[in-house]
């Protein structure tokens, strides 16, 4: 094996899209990796130029493969070795959680009442 090839989990890994080499590995088992939309297995050989969609917990990355590497380097120099293409936080709003309040409330005082509950309930109804 060249410098030129490198195994998909391990470059995955080599570029910090994942903790770790086995991690990587249960995502390309999962299905989670994709080069031109088929699934890809972990020993697919990495080329220059190839694009793959990579999913990995709320995020759907696409990358292009600009500079293969054979070992797991620091962070700044792997992200010379991927330009990404698509960032799907980047086109999304942070998602607010359903239990979440729109107000705003000092540190220390815990959760709301029963009546503060209505009440910031009531400010924010459009009902007027």
């Amino acid at each position: 094996m060249t410098d030129s090839e490198i195994r998909i989990d391990k470059y995955l890994w080599a570029i910090r899209m994942y903790k770790t080499r086995s991690m990587a590995s249960t995502a390309l088992e999962g299905g989670k990796v994709k080069l031109n939309g088929d699934s890809v297995k972990a020993s697919k050989k990495v080329k220059t130029g190839e694009i793959y969609k990579i999913k990995r917990e709320q995020q759907t990355l696409e990358i292009e493969v600009l500079q293969i590497i054979p070992k797991r380097v620091a962070a700044s120099i792997a992200t010379e070795c991927y330009k990404i293409i698509s960032n799907s936080l980047e086109n999304q709003t942070k998602n607010q959680s359903a239990f979440s309040l729109n107000a705003i409330r000092d540190k220390g005082l815990g959760r709301p009442t029963k009546r503060e509950r209505r009440n910031i309930d009531e400010f924010f109804s459009d009902e007027d």
